[in-house]
């Protein structure tokens, strides 16, 4: 574990933090997340994916949301927490990072050759920008390419990792006012500053999230939904997750809620 981390990672969390590691030699096994980002490269990763989830299809589209899922989950806890609690930027733009991929495809490990530098100021778009801009959304890119999934799948599977991260982080600071802020620009910003100066872009982590109420024993109980439906539900052998938008008990009238703006409280 890159030694930063190691006072946030600790115990059962050490595993989740050891996923970033920093080194000038890269492991051999590792490919260049730029190099992954071609179709042939990423064709194969995806193709290890759909046997590990027993898909045998041609729709990929679920296969490319899991396997993005499981990508996102592995990289944005150490990266998130180092530059919204310890405030040190890693370098995440695609062509300085390095994965290593498992025998089903799924990332194991990422690989820095720099560690970046303390954040000195900088806003929420200069520190999360690179992430977003340089490293994600030419993936996302190129998983649309060879698989049609819905991009706005692929971003809502990076804002429902966000969302218990940044719950973790205020929790472990008591309210952060800089977390708080880096969560609002993250999930609540309708804009972001676009590359090279030109006019801001719509925030493609923003979206509209339902929230539920059910009747529990007499008792009412409200859960946020997912922004997206991930297509977990589509693989071999699967089912919609517990807070899927989608789900029959919450199309049905099996619950009641209402709709609005994510981080609004609803009546």
């Amino acid at each position: 574990m890159i030694p930063l981390l190691s006072p946030l990672f600790q115990g059962a969390l050490a595993s989740v933090g050891e996923k970033l590691q920093c080194a000038a030699a890269v492991p051999s096994d590792a490919i260049c997340v730029e190099d992954l980002l071609q179709p042939e490269t990423l064709r194969a990763t995806l193709q290890r994916q759909a046997g590990f989830r027993r898909e045998t299809g041609s729709d990929l589209r679920a296969v490319a949301s899991a396997w993005a899922l499981e990508y996102v989950g592995a990289l944005l806890p150490p990266v998130v927490a180092a530059a919204s609690v310890l405030q040190h930027v890693f370098p995440m733009v695609a062509a300085q990072v390095w994965v290593q991929l498992d025998p089903h495809g799924n990332a194991s490990a990422f690989h820095l050759r720099e560690m970046g530098g303390p954040r000195a100021g900088r806003s929420p778009a200069e520190c999360y920008g690179p992430l977003l801009w340089q490293h994600l959304r030419p993936l996302f890119a190129a998983l649309v390419e060879l698989t049609h999934v819905a991009p706005k799948l692929l971003w809502g599977n990076v804002s429902r990792n966000l969302e218990p991260i940044f719950d973790q982080a205020l929790a472990l600071t008591g309210g952060s006012v800089s977390i708080l802020q880096d969560r609002e620009h993250l999930l609540l910003s309708p804009e972001w500053p676009a590359d090279g100066g030109g006019p801001p872009c719509a925030n493609p982590l923003r979206g509209r999230q339902r929230v539920v109420h059910r009747l529990h024993g007499g008792e009412r109980t409200s859960m946020k939904l997912h922004r997206q439906c991930c297509l977990f539900h589509l693989l071999p052998g699967e089912t919609y997750c517990g807070a899927c938008p989608l789900a029959p008990c919450f199309r049905q009238g099996e619950s009641e809620g209402e709709e609005g703006e994510i981080g609004t409280p609803t009546a």
